[in-house]
């Protein structure tokens, strides 16, 4: 079973190394991040299940990762953590997009069961929205069968990872899902080299359900971000 993977970035080395050390007894795999910018880049270029993050960063702090993060379409759960106790601050960082906020000090047992809650409630999201088959613009879609019927009637026999890719883009639908989920949840990989292969996808997409595979409305490329399924 994939460990989950979740990405530490507090600049606090002493609370750091605690946290990291009981997140690991946990099970989890745990990248480290001290810096806000560093932070980003990580965010940006890898998968995380879950990002657990400070607010007092150098370079750049929490809040403006957090917006970031969310205005690249990337719905990784956030859980900050921040001395900054105010209910505005509180009210803030959830508004920018987090999921949770717990104000230090706190409790590590229930840092640990907060933790637990944000990735069981992305799974039960993740199993609750999986479809089986979809249709769109006259083309049926039948992902436990791994074939598709076109428009025209043509049967199509897809892969194995052409299907898995389908579905992905299809569940977030009219949404950019990045090159980096893309990779992580088909293809398994945390970094991957080279997007050349989810290109070659597209390309076949195109060529099976559009209607000019050059001028293409339903399989979108995102420039710098990713990919986008319009029906």
């Amino acid at each position: 079973m994939k460990k989950i993977e979740i990405l530490l970035v507090e600049d606090e080395e002493n609370l750091h190394d605690t946290l990291k050390l009981n997140l690991e007894m946990e099970g989890y795999s745990v990248s480290s991040s001290y810096d806000g910018a560093h932070a980003l880049k990580q965010i940006q270029s890898a998968h995380f299940d879950l990002i657990i993050l400070d607010i007092m960063l150098p370079s750049l702090d929490g809040f403006a990762i957090t917006e970031t993060v969310r205005l690249h379409n990337i719905e990784t759960p956030i859980l900050i953590l921040s001395a900054k106790n105010t209910s505005a601050n509180r009210v803030q960082g959830l508004k920018l997009g987090a999921d949770d906020y717990l104000t230090k000090p706190f409790n590590l047992e229930e840092l640990l069961l907060r933790v637990a809650k944000l990735i069981q409630k992305t799974n039960t999201s993740k199993q609750s929205t999986a479809i089986d088959e979809y249709r769109f613009a006259g083309h049926t879609l039948n992902f436990k069968l791994l074939e598709a019927t076109s428009n025209k009637g043509e049967k199509i026999t897809l892969t194995k990872k052409e299907s898995m890719l389908l579905q992905l883009l299809i569940e977030n639908k009219n949404t950019v899902v990045t090159r980096e989920r893309i990779l992580q949840s088909v293809w398994g990989y945390q970094v991957y080299p080279t997007t050349r292969t989810i290109d070659n996808f597209i390309l076949n997409f195109r060529k099976y359900f559009e209607q000019d595979p050059k001028s293409p409305v339903h399989f979108i490329s995102i420039r710098g971000l990713g990919y986008k399924f319009l029906d």
